[in-house]
């Protein structure tokens, strides 16, 4: 029997080098629309990471890894604040329906729960949370075994780290990092607004993420920097900044797979309304 040839991919535009700068107007435009239940994300974000705090401070070889894979599941944990930027771009109501549809109802779209459309968003995210056990793992034995005394709070990691003479172990715990992040960004930068947004596959979806990324280097490069350098931001106002970075990040997210991507070639999911011009920027 012939083999099946895999299904298109969605086109991925090519974008200014200061588009990323837009997204980011552009998410902080929803958030104001949005208003508190925008920021309620935010809080819930910011109290996640306080809990990861609260439990780990005493075990900073553990939160340093902790926190940074907390982050690297946000794009799964911003779903619904990409179903409320679509919402207000759709003109629609951008109220705690859309949250609670999009956590709660997101299987009724579905025919078959057997079938592998079904789980994508739930497979990206076992995915992701994946990747970031791994990362615990991996930046927890790295400060363990290469520290010179144990890492038991920041003060420890500051010193015996960051600060340690030659840094050859902070060198080596940020490419460590980085050379796990560098996947991650690239399979995830618009992966998971294309599944809430279309009937793409889970391959679909990351293949697409990585394309948008390789057809505009440049500015997906300072859209990586301004991630990370808003999360440095907020991470370092005792996790309090998080709360407005955490929801503009998330909206300004959707903005971005809207620019990226003309996913007009794929059919919406089950049950939503179409887009105005559908695929193409409104």
């Amino acid at each position: 029997m012939p083999l099946t040839p895999p299904p298109p991919l969605p086109v991925v535009r090519t974008i200014g080098l200061m588009q990323p700068l837009a997204w980011l107007a552009l998410g902080w435009r929803d958030m104001a629309r949005a208003g508190w239940i925008s920021f309620a994300h935010g809080l819930a974000m910011t109290l996640l990471g306080a809990a990861i705090m609260a439990v780990a401070y005493n075990r900073f070889w553990l939160l340093a890894g902790a926190l940074s894979g907390f982050l690297v599941v946000a794009p799964v944990l911003a779903t619904s604040l990409y179903a409320l930027s679509r919402a207000l771009e759709r003109h629609e109501p951008a109220n705690m329906t859309v949250v609670l549809k999009t956590w709660l109802s997101w299987q009724s779209s579905h025919a078959d729960k057997r079938g592998n459309d079904y789980w994508c968003m739930v497979q990206f995210g076992a995915l992701l949370a994946l990747a970031a056990t791994g990362w615990v793992v991996t930046s927890a034995a790295l400060i363990t075994l290469l520290a010179p005394v144990p890492i038991e709070t920041p003060r420890d990691f500051l010193l015996h780290v960051v600060l340690a003479p030659g840094g050859g172990l902070f060198a080596l715990w940020l490419a460590l990092g980085s050379l796990m992040a560098a996947p991650i960004f690239l399979s995830s930068v618009v992966a998971m607004p294309l599944l809430l947004d279309r009937r793409a596959s889970l391959r679909q979806a990351i293949l697409t993420s990585w394309q948008a990324v390789l057809a505009n280097p440049v500015p997906m490069a300072l859209w990586a920097a301004l991630i990370l350098g808003f999360t440095l931001l907020g991470l370092g106002s005792l996790l309090l900044g998080l709360i407005a970075v955490m929801p503009m990040l998330g909206h300004a997210s959707w903005h971005a797979y809207r620019d990226l991507v003309d996913a007009s070639s794929l059919p919406l999911r089950e049950g939503e309304s179409a887009a105005p011009m559908q695929g193409v920027r409104p």
